[in-house]
Formats: C-alpha cells, structure tokens, sequence
C-alpha cells in the first residue's frame, strides 16, 4: 500500500517504513508524531483511488527521526567576461528526515 501525499508544496510517494527529506518543517521537533491529510491518491493492492483533489479520510503518518538535516553545498558562480567581475557564492538547503509509520486511508 502507498499513497502521494503533498508536503510543504511537493508531492511524495509514501510507503510505511519509508524515509523522506521534505522541506524543513520548522515546527518539527525529534521523535514528534506528524500526520499529513493532503493525500492525493491512495493504491492499496492493486486499487487505486484518486482524490478530487484530496482522498477523503486518508492521511499519512510520520515520525520526525531528524529535525534539521542539511543537503549537499550548491555552489553558485557569477562572471562578465573582461569586466573583472566574479562572485562566488554557496549555500546548503535545509530538509527535515521523516520515516513514514503507516498509510490509513
């Protein structure tokens, strides 16, 4: 069983005992229960139900593993060509480690 469920504006597969990098989710602390009710399709064995636009009585449950993880360091680089101009600039987004504990729909 699996659903899509949208997180913070972007849709996931989630499947029990799965583990997604979502956006950072500032009012998430380590080991809180989080539930995500914008389920978008829900497959359970082979039937698959599509909401309009959201299932209604299926939700997601998560548990917060990690709060604040940071993803690789994008790098970003500006240059006009024989001006003299260069700038270099980098940054880390934030995400946040949620294991997927069960699908109810």
């Amino acid at each position: 069983m699996y659903a899509i469920v949208e997180i913070n504006g972007q849709q996931f597969k989630a499947e029990a005992g799965k583990r997604l990098f979502v956006n950072h989710l500032p009012q998430a602390e380590e080991g809180q229960t989080v539930e995500f009710e914008k389920v978008l399709l829900v497959d359970n064995d082979g039937t698959v139900t599509i909401g309009a636009p959201t299932v209604e009585g299926a939700k997601v449950v998560c548990e917060v593993v990690k709060e604040l993880v940071k993803g690789d360091k994008v790098l970003v680089f500006h240059k006009k060509r024989r001006k003299g101009y260069r700038k270099l600039n980098g940054y880390r987004h934030q995400y946040t480690q949620l294991e997927i504990k069960q699908v109810v729909a």
